[in-house]
Parts: C-alpha cells; structure tokens; sequence
C-alpha cells in the first residue's frame, strides 16, 4: 500500500486523502461527478494525462472538454487515432498531418517516401475504420523507455522522420504511446482510450484528406469547414520550398545545423521571402491599384512586410507612401467594449473612424491633399499636427493593420483602385509526420519576444493576454482571409530554432504558481525538439529582426 497523501483539487475546492502512486483517473472516481467528463487534468499547471500517478501532494484540476488544453490532447489522439486506421486500411502506408486549414488538419498519404493521391473511397474506409476504433474502447498505453529502444521500434514501423528527431536531440529516455501495439509519439499528453474519441470528421480534401476535430463552438459535434483555397495554396508552395531544401521537419532542421548547412538554408528562406514580395509588387502594378492594405494577426511581420515591399514597388518604379490605421483610432471614450472583459475593445473595427478615413481616401484617389491625423495613446485622443499628404502620378499608398481585408473598412473605395494582402506565419515546418507546428505558436512565440525586448512586457503578462488577442483574430482577422489579392508566408524554415535562445529563458521566468505556466511548460517542450541557431547568421533585413532586434529597417 502507498503511503497517504492530500491533494488540492480545484473543481471541488477541497483537500482529498489519497493512496500514492493512484492515477488521476483513481481520484476523479472518487469525486463528486463532474458537469462534464474529462480526458486530462493539469496538476502543478501542468497538463497531464489521466493515467498520470500522483505520489506527492499536488493541485488538480479536471479540464472540460472545451479547454484549450483538452482540445490539444483530443486532436493528438485523434491524430493516433487516424494512423492505427490508415495502417488498418492501408498495410505499410505512411500518414503526414501537414497542417492545419479551413478548421481542420490536412493530411495526406505517402508510399516509400512519395506523396500518393487519396480518393473518397479510401478517405470513407479509414473514417469508418476510425469510428470502429471508438466504439471498441483501445486504451491509448503511455510507456518510458531507453531512447535506443524506442528507435528499434520506430525503425519497424518505418518512421524514419522520429528516429532522425531522436538521433539529433539525444534525449536517454522517450515517452511514446501504443494503440494495439502500435507505436507512436506525441509532444503532450494522449486521452485514456479511443472511447474518449468519437466526435470528429474526416473527409476528402485537395490531394489528401482534413481531419475534423470537435467545434470550438459546440464540442459534442465536429467542425464544419470553410473554403480556404489561397491559404492551401499558400501552404502548399512553402511545402514544395521544404521538400527542394531537404528541410520538412525539426530532426531535418537540427540534422542541417548539424552539418553547417545552416548558412545556405538562411539564405535560400531570405531569397523566397524576397522573390514572393517581388511578385506581389507586380501584381499590384499590373492590377494599377493605388492604395494597398496589408493585414494579418499579431506578430505576423506586417511592418517588415510592409517595409520591404514598399522598396520593390520601388524597384518597379512607383513611390510607396505609407499611412498607419492607428493614427485614425477614434477618441477613447468612444472606443467599442469587448462585452467578455469590459475593457476597451482596441481591435474592433469601430474602433476606428471609418468616416474619416474613407474620406481622406477618397480625396487622396481625386487628387486632393489631405492632412493626416496623428492619434496620442497616452492622451487617449487625436492631436493636431500638420501632416499633408496628396497622392501624385506613379504614388502608391500603403496601409498596415489588422482589418485590411475587411470589407467595411473601405466601403467607398473601389475594388479597382485596393490591393489586399494577407500576412501570416503559415508553418510548413513539422516536429515529425505526425506532429505539426500550430502558426499560432509560432507568433505567439514572437510576441513573447518583441514584448520583452521592446515593450518591457514579461513572459507572464503576454501569454495572459494572448486569449483576448486571439478572440480579436477570430471576429475580426480570419474571416476575411480569403478577401486577399495575394498572401504571404512570413514564416522561415529555421525559425524555431533561432527562436528558442530568446524564448526559452522568458518562458523559465513564468512563475510555476500561475495559471499561464501550462502554456509555458508546453512551449518549451515544443522547442527541446530543436537545436539552438546563433542569430550572426539573420541578416539585418530579414522579417525576424522585426522581433529579435538588429533590423536595418527603423520601426
């Protein structure tokens, strides 16, 4: 018998006697029954699986499923879920989650390395297999064992791209997970069985299929998807860049390091930067538009974008002149509320002064000078200052923010005269087959940075924020992705790795007693997987300086 201990549990609010070394899955038996039934908890903040053993006095709170926490464990083990089906279906053929589009994650089927077209038949085959796979309740089995171990099982099953991680990480012991003898790996937790599973939604999709997990809105039925044909194609051009490059996934990525490649693959990510702004700039002179409007969600590059593609619209002899939407923010108190927070809603659309800004558009597109606001945040108010401003044959005006792609924010402005772009940091580069990089983690990692860096902003107070920026995106951002002329990928193949020598130390300073230590722990994990890339290496113009520091462009 194990020796007794207290747990806090926070669902109930009270100290629970128990035996050490019960799992998580023990004590929730013991509770009180929950409005809800979980599939993980987080204990010391952080998340864990319900087979986790409790051998010390610990806080626990049981996650509903709607927890974003929850909904990362769900989709994981819907992702196992989907490759013990597709080696079902289809004996000896490899699965790759490549990423997430149109509220889902598209995947797609290779044989011997080749990428394979997937029909509806198949696609129907493996969702049934799947829904027979929930029905008969398989515990998904966490095991721990001698990395080399680990790899001789990788090695049968053909999943070089894990050995190839685990060759270049070095780690002594893995965590991985079987589902009826099959094994696989995840960076997180697993749900305790495939009975926890049975909401979800595969259909056909492009080349490949999209795997549905529950709605955000409704966890007790799937997502429904959305057409997103630029974002896929925008995906599926950095994909081709990866796979030139020789760089898919972070074992790849720390293989190159490795090997001193590091250089060159700098190199070639800088140049497809630059050679997609130039086709951008084309466009916008072949079009003959004469006011462009960049959006994209926080830390998406936008002032570097903007910046570098005003200088090719130079080369291609037009003079940009740039505007800021913030400068046209009305006065504060009539600032819109987020009705969640009762704070001051800075990324509502009517948070700006539509009206003005339409009519200095307007004007600017007569011929007329206009005299630019300049909007005081310390004041809370807009300030006279003289600004004029009037658009001259061969001047192109440029203006950056969040809702540039959306169409009340120009109602009286002509669709010929606007060129939309969209600016993302759509994530090509994967952990392994099986496990993707979310884009959100990638910006959100910058913010992380820039706020340090040039805000005084600690770790701490950006990831508390983050939620309240992410519902801004939702509402205001991502619905008008597919209103855009041209989009472009601000992420860079080497990124991650660049990334972790920032990050890693502001995410060790998120205290352990706060609720936003769970993003933190779960943040460094995702970086352990890469080596660590000196930034001598960035240059000056490149869109990370953005958030690094070091930029030769002045922000």
């Amino acid at each position: 018998m194990g020796k007794h201990i207290k747990i806090y549990c926070v669902n109930t609010a009270a100290y629970i006697e128990i035996e050490g070394g019960e799992t998580l899955s023990e004590i929730l038996a013991r509770l009180p029954e929950l409005p809800f039934k979980p599939i993980c908890a987080r204990v010391n903040n952080r998340t864990e699986a319900l087979a986790f053993q409790v051998f010390m006095p610990k806080q626990i709170e049981f996650l509903p499923p709607d927890n974003p926490s929850s909904m990362r464990v769900y989709t994981r083990s819907l992702c196992m879920m989907l490759y013990k089906a597709v080696s079902m279906v289809h004996p000896g053929v490899g699965l790759r989650v490549e990423h997430s589009v149109s509220r889902g994650y598209y995947c797609r089927l290779f044989d011997q390395r080749c990428l394979t077209k997937t029909v509806a038949p198949d696609v129907a085959a493996i969702a049934e297999q799947m829904r027979l796979l929930a029905e008969q309740d398989i515990p998904l089995v966490r095991h721990e064992m001698l990395t080399s171990d680990v790899n001789d099982i990788f090695r049968r099953q053909h999943l070089d791209d894990k050995v190839l991680l685990l060759e270049t990480t070095h780690p002594l012991y893995t965590t991985f997970y079987t589902i009826d003898g099959l094994a696989d790996s995840y960076y997180g937790p697993l749900a305790p069985s495939t009975a926890s599973l049975g909401v979800f939604a595969l259909e056909p999709y492009a080349e490949g299929m999209l795997l549905l997990p529950p709605s955000e809105e409704d966890v007790s039925v799937p997502a429904v998807p959305v057409e997103q044909k630029k974002m896929y194609n925008a995906f599926t051009e950095h994909l081709q860049f990866n796979n030139i490059v020789g760089v898919s996934n972070a074992g790849e990525l720390n293989r190159a390091i490795e090997e001193k490649r590091s250089a060159a693959l700098i190199n070639l990510s800088e140049t497809l930067h630059s050679k997609m702004l130039g086709k951008i700039a084309d466009s916008i002179c072949a079009k003959g538009a004469r006011v462009v409007l960049l959006a994209g969600p926080s830390s998406s590059g936008k002032t570097t974008t903007c910046k570098r593609l005003s200088i090719h619209l130079m080369t291609n002899l037009l003079r940009p002149k740039m505007i800021s939407l913030d400068d046209y923010f009305v006065d504060r108190h009539k600032t819109p509320v987020d009705p969640a927070t009762g704070d001051y809603d800075f990324e509502s659309l009517h948070a700006l002064d539509l009206d003005l800004l339409n009519a200095h558009l307007s004007a600017l597109l007569r011929g007329e000078q206009v005299n630019l606001p300049t909007y005081s945040f310390e004041l809370g108010r807009r300030v006279e200052r003289d600004r004029p401003l009037r658009l001259e044959e061969g001047d192109v005006l440029l203006m950056e923010g969040i809702h540039g792609l959306n169409p009340e924010l120009t109602p009286q402005i002509s669709s010929d005269d606007l060129f939309k772009v969209y600016v993302s940091a759509l994530t090509t580069l994967s952990i392994d087959d099986h496990n993707w990089i979310p884009t959100t983690d990638t910006r959100l990692l910058r913010r992380i940075v820039r706020d340090h860096k040039y805000r005084n902003t600690s770790a701490l107070d950006t990831l508390r924020r983050w939620p309240s920026v992410r519902r801004g995106e939702e509402r205001w951002i991502f619905p008008f992705q597919e209103n855009a002329d041209a989009m472009f990928n601000s992420s860079l193949l080497f990124e991650p790795a660049v990334m972790k020598e920032y990050a890693e130390p502001l995410l060790r300073s998120v205290p352990h007693d706060a609720e936003a230590y769970s993003e933190a722990h779960r943040l460094l994990s995702f970086l352990s997987y890469f080596k660590s890339l000196p930034t001598e290496q960035i240059p000056s113009t490149s869109l990370l300086r953005e958030f690094l520091g070091g930029s030769s462009f002045h922000y």
